[in-house]
């Protein structure tokens, strides 16, 4: 099955309560009879990138052995909203599941602020030891390991001055209150620097205020870069909204926001780093290795992606040093 149908399938059950072998009120840890390891999966809110490496995780569980016939998986989603997350994490620690996959920085954050004696496998994280779920990447010493979804944002910012060689100005948009978008927006800054950039920076707190924010960027920037950032992920569309008729290109930083409709992505493969934390699972499950003595891994696999359909729009010419990337509409 093509990835993406993967997570579009997933997308299409976010919110709702999916337990292999049957769907209905069970959920991870209610069913210590079945002989089934429980797990239990919680998730910030729904996106491509996310719903990506959600199925990843439970594909990478499958090639382990860990498939429906001997797992049982309580997905949650939490919509954005933190008392979700309270409520979910209230869940979690009352089931007791074998393991929990926390997906995003503030989920897997939620559920290990409170949970200190489950194992928890986070993924599209940038940064665990930033985000303190570990003492450091290289040896956790906490109950969490995981893949981090850390973009090479540098060769990203580059991308900017590829497609337009004379560019002056980089608009930099990104969500105030995420630890992984303040830490790339830190890097992007100083590289733009380095270049012969100036930076305009601009902070969002919430989805509603994308639009009016882009609209302040229109005239002072020559292109948009976006880190991997869940709020904007979450409203590409919106955004492009404004600078597509500005003929202002969106850069960003994970694929799903350049299928959603952003210029081009130099970006992790979430689904890939979902199996890549699939697997860490499995281990662990086997008793084979302890999230406490693991590094925290990084991702086996980049990839460029850019949008036909909007570099039409803007009327941009794809550089020959992208011609093998992968294109979509």
């Amino acid at each position: 099955m093509n990835k993406w149908v993967k997570a579009g399938l997933i997308a299409a059950l976010a919110g709702m309560t999916l337990v292999y072998g049957g769907c209905g009120g069970n959920s991870a840890g209610s069913s210590k009879t079945s002989g089934k390891k429980q797990v239990a999966v919680v998730q910030i809110m729904q996106h491509g990138s996310l719903d990506a490496a959600n199925q990843g995780m439970i594909d990478g569980l499958k090639d382990k052995g860990y498939g429906p016939d001997k797992v049982e998986v309580d997905q949650q989603n939490a919509q954005g909203d933190q008392s979700n997350l309270k409520s979910i994490t209230a869940r979690f620690k009352s089931n007791k599941p074998d393991i929990i996959f926390g997906i995003s920085t503030p989920a897997t954050q939620a559920v290990a602020n409170e949970i200190k004696d489950i194992p928890i496998v986070g993924c599209a994280i940038t940064d665990f030891e930033t985000a303190k779920l570990v003492k450091s990447n290289q040896k956790p010493e906490t109950n969490v390991t995981g893949v981090n979804d850390r973009g090479p944002v540098e060769k990203q910012v580059d991308m900017g001055k590829v497609f337009l060689p004379n560019a002056k100005t980089m608009g930099l948009l990104y969500c105030s209150s995420e630890v992984n978008s303040e830490i790339q927006a830190n890097q992007a800054k100083k590289h733009a620097a380095s270049i012969g950039l100036t930076v305009v920076e601009k902070t969002v707190s919430s989805v509603n205020d994308i639009q009016q924010v882009a609209e302040s960027m229109v005239g002072q920037v020559d292109f948009i870069y976006v880190p991997t950032d869940n709020v904007l992920a979450s409203s590409i569309p919106t955004l492009v909204k404004v600078t597509d008729p500005a003929k202002i290109p969106v850069l960003v930083g994970a694929d799903s926001m350049a299928r959603d409709g952003a210029l081009a992505s130099l970006s992790v493969d979430f689904y890939k780093s979902g199996v890549q934390a699939g697997h860490m699972a499995a281990q662990i499950l086997d008793g084979k290795i302890k999230p406490e003595e693991t590094p925290v891994e990084d991702p086996e696999v980049y990839e460029v992606i850019i949008n036909k359909k909007n570099a039409e729009i803007l009327g941009i010419k794809i550089p020959d040093e992208y011609k093998n990337a992968t294109m979509v509409d």
